[in-house]
């Protein structure tokens, strides 16, 4: 699916869903956009482990975490995707619900009652490194197409984060 050519009209910044991509707004902050939307992930990785603890009855909570986060990775697929139409690129800047949604898929690797502030600033910095270098395979599936391409670099942005994180714990240095 290839996104249109940019509307001869300004962007309507109003659009549901450039709201929800741009993640009421905070991607249109006018340097480093995906800082903040990383930023605002860092309370939805509290949130997401918080609910999951209160759903687990038997199933683990990595697991009920894993669920929600995969809805809104899934969900933010077609919303980014009509928000890049909206806003006529590709991969507007302003779009920072994929870092979003990667910082708690980041921290999933560590339980919801051990993400210290000191754990979460570990996970914060790494992804960002990873988000802006695109280490293999973030280059590559940030060529799929239209909203799934906006959100998958992030994904394995996610997994290379965690990967290090699992790492950095299991020596004990966190």
């Amino acid at each position: 699916m290839t996104v249109p050519p940019a509307p001869t009209s300004s962007p309507s910044w109003a659009a549901p869903a450039v709201v929800a991509a741009t993640v009421l707004g905070v991607g249109r902050v006018p340097f480093a956009p995906g800082t903040f939307g990383a930023l605002v992930g860092l309370p939805l990785s509290l949130g997401t482990g918080w609910l999951a603890t209160r759903f687990a009855a038997g199933v683990p909570t990595v697991a009920i975490e894993a669920a929600i986060i995969a809805g809104m990775a899934v969900v933010g697929i077609p919303i980014c995707t009509r928000a890049a139409s909206l806003l006529g690129r590709k991969d507007p800047g302003a779009i920072v619900l994929d870092e979003l949604v990667s910082m708690p898929m980041a921290l999933l690797v560590v339980s919801p009652e051990a993400r210290t502030p000191a754990v979460l600033l570990l996970a914060f910095v790494i992804l960002r490194v990873f988000d802006i270098t695109k280490p293999f395979p973030c280059r590559q599936l940030e060529r799929l197409p239209a909203g799934l391409g906006i959100m998958a670099d992030d994904w394995g942005a996610a997994a290379w984060t965690a990967a290090i994180v699992a790492i950095v714990r299991s020596l004990h240095w966190f």
